[in-house]
């Protein structure tokens, strides 16, 4: 049977569902809406577009709103969902049906006035049995009690119980939040800056009045940073105050967002170190201390909080290094030098290995008869980075790490080849002596002895031809070892020179006591004899007493640093023996040396 319109009577026929299904479907939908009504929870049912189809009293008492009046209200405005762009995005693609469930923390301003901080969870309900509608529920938990004790819970994890001042933990989340903002913030300065200071001297105050005073003292200093930083903050700009924190021990950290430029952390530490200088009193205890501060002050864009703290750390050990009490400004100069430093000082050892050194000659002149006596080995480094490096850019590097030791044995090894080389091609003509500077650490860190006697055996080289140099400084009070291997050296018949004689000690009645033949006087005496025409008479006396008593010793004198006729005429007529400088030569390689001996 077909009806007007052309559809199969049976087509449109609607079949209703058994009454004892339709009983239990209606019978479970009202269990659904009671709980939803009666639950302490809150809760609302939402469409796919947002918009609230129904909430429970419950919540229309967290949001201060009877709940016939929330249908149609939008969801996302009355538990502050679009207020962070993620949890809005996350929370958009459950509408969507593109993600299972949202839950999130947001903080609710309570119809009472106080603030409320809840858990947010959407999810999809099964849809509609009749209409086939689908629906969301949301639910809103409080959760401030839990909150409330996780954020005490934080507040002791990230802060530190002898000063109450933020620790290092909250000082490094800090100071990563304060660049990203400080890079993207459009309202911000785009600079950073940071004092990072540790007390002078507070290992003292441990040691001398227990941890007690100590603590105490540190809670003390703790006060006066928190009010150097209030009173240098800029609250007119909206950026708050400073942020102090203790990074452990001594060490403490001032966190500078947005900064000005370097005049406001500089004046910042100098708050920091008039506020410091006072005395504190502290249980009966009078107590006075000074810190060292390492300034750092930069734009944010290319700054990582690595970057930032290493640069603190280096400035603060410069302020220590230039002698405490006072603050220091990063210098990216100074800085370079150093990293320059720790480069060549990490490379020093291989560059042995690797045969990066070589060694050049300077002569050593008979003021007398004008004739070549001996050459003095000086070592230069053929950095592949850094070129062809004189001795005083790395010498002091290789006696701090210890690699002098192999460095000096490879200098006195090649240069006792060369001299017995020279020997030998030159067998008619006096033989050159060479002269070796050695570190007073070789003869601690090595057997000195055996090495010279060693390398002479196997090289040949007579003993009278080599000529060690030691400092002032490393020869003068020398007793034990050090005394007992330069006799020995002496009794082989090695000459023990000492180099740069006149810059420390001058002692020369210990002299007599030490088994020296040589004194190379340093280069600062004879500059005074440069100036024929304003000569400095001083300067010449010296020389000339020092002379006399060196012969009156036994020794030898070599004058260093000779650069012009004149001086070397007036060291002549008082009286020294060998001159030294680029008068007659500068250090020259192994081959141009043999003209020496025309």
């Amino acid at each position: 049977m077909t009806e007007r319109n052309g559809t199969t009577k049976e087509s449109a026929e609607v079949r209703p569902a058994p009454a004892g299904h339709c009983d239990d479907a209606a019978a479970s939908l009202g269990d659904y809406r009671a709980a939803f009504h009666a639950g302490r929870l809150a809760m609302a049912v939402l469409n796919r577009d947002g918009l609230v189809l129904a909430a429970n009293p419950a919540f229309g008492e967290l949001v201060g709103a009877a709940p016939e009046e929330l249908v149609a209200a939008t969801a996302a405005d009355l538990t502050d969902l679009g207020a962070d762009p993620r949890v809005w995005t996350a929370y958009r693609e459950v509408l969507c049906g593109r993600s299972d469930r949202l839950r999130c923390t947001r903080r609710l301003k309570h119809p009472e006035g106080h603030s409320v901080w809840v858990e947010v969870t959407v999810e999809p309900l099964t849809p509609e049995p009749l209409s086939g509608e689908e629906r969301m529920l949301l639910s809103v938990a409080d959760i401030s009690d839990r909150h409330d004790l996780l954020a005490r819970l934080r507040h002791l994890q990230m802060h530190d119980p002898v000063t109450r001042l933020p620790n290092r933990a909250l000082f490094f989340e800090r100071l990563a939040a304060a660049l990203d903002a400080a890079s993207f913030e459009p309202a911000g300065t785009g600079r950073i800056g940071l004092c990072y200071l540790d007390l002078d001297g507070f290992k003292a105050v441990n040691d001398t009045l227990g941890h007690r005073v100590g603590d105490r003292l540190l809670s003390a200093v703790a006060q006066r940073l928190t009010r150097c930083a209030e009173g240098t903050a800029d609250r007119g700009s909206g950026r708050g105050e400073h942020l102090v924190a203790r990074l452990g021990g001594d060490e403490f950290a001032l966190l500078v967002e947005n900064s000005t430029g370097t005049d406001q952390v500089a004046e910042l530490a100098q708050r920091v170190l008039d506020a410091l200088q006072r005395p504190f009193d502290l249980a009966g205890q009078r107590l006075s201390v000074s810190a060292s501060i390492g300034v750092v002050e930069r734009t944010a864009t290319g700054t990582t909080a690595t970057g930032l703290m290493q640069a603190a750390d280096t400035t603060l050990y410069w302020a220590k290094e230039d002698g405490k009490a006072r603050w220091t400004l990063f210098d990216p100069e100074r800085n370079a030098h150093r990293m320059t430093r720790q480069a060549l000082s990490s490379t020093l050892r291989p560059a042995v290995d690797r045969g990066e050194f070589t060694l050049e000659y300077q002569p050593l002149i008979g003021l007398g008869d004008g004739r070549a006596q001996g050459v003095e080995a000086l070592v230069r480094w053929r950095h592949p980075q850094f070129g062809t490096l004189p001795p005083n850019r790395f010498i002091a590097l290789a006696e701090e790490n210890g690699a002098i030791v192999e460095l000096g044995r490879w200098v006195l090894e090649r240069a006792c080849h060369q001299a017995r080389a020279w020997q030998l091609a030159h067998p008619s003509d006096q033989p050159l002596f060479v002269s070796v500077n050695v570190a007073v650490r070789q003869v601690w860190d090595s057997d000195l002895v055996a090495d010279v006697a060693g390398i002479l055996a196997e090289t040949g080289l007579p003993p009278e031809l080599l000529q060690l140099e030691l400092t002032e400084s490393a020869v003068m009070g020398s007793a034990g070892r050090p005394l007992q291997a330069l006799q020995a050296l002496s009794d082989m018949g090695v000459r023990i020179a000492i180099d740069d004689f006149g810059t420390g000690y001058s002692n020369l009645a210990y002299l007599s006591r030490l088994p020296v033949s040589v004194l190379k006087l340093d280069g600062s005496f004879v500059r005074g004899f440069r100036s024929q025409e304003h000569p400095n008479p001083a300067d010449e006396m010296i020389v000339e007493a020092l002379v006399a008593l060196a012969h009156r010793l036994g020794l030898t004198v070599t004058a260093e640093c000779v650069e012009s006729a004149e001086q070397a005429e007036r060291l002549r007529r008082i009286g020294c023996d060998t001159g030294q400088g680029w008068l007659y030569s500068r250090p020259v390689a192994p081959d141009r040396v043999a003209a020496l001996f025309i």
